[in-house]
């Protein structure tokens, strides 16, 4: 039976919260000698880049400024933090 690990996230305003995952999972995504939080902060990144550029490009009507500018940010970090855009890690562009 596998256990689990917990992890907490801190908020710029100070509040927080725990996830559990399975023991070992943060292990299996990670790349030789980076640290766990650091593969937590990967897929945080990853997962909110990709849900912002769902809602800028596939939602329908008319994307918001403010959501086209969050989505270019996400976007901008998401190639700082991994050496290629967000286009190139989903396999297409807009």
């Amino acid at each position: 039976m596998v256990g689990t690990e917990t992890y907490t996230v801190s908020g710029p305003d100070g509040d927080s919260d725990e996830v559990d995952l399975p023991a070992g999972l943060v292990d299996l995504l990670a790349e030789q000698g980076e640290n766990p939080s650091e593969v937590i902060s990967d897929v945080v990144l990853q997962a909110f880049a990709q849900q912002a550029h769902a809602i800028a490009h596939h939602s329908q009507g008319e994307t918001p400024e403010d959501v086209a500018a969050i989505n270019e940010k996400a976007e901008e970090l998401f190639e700082e933090r991994f050496g290629q855009s967000l286009s190139e890690a989903l396999g297409h562009s807009h």
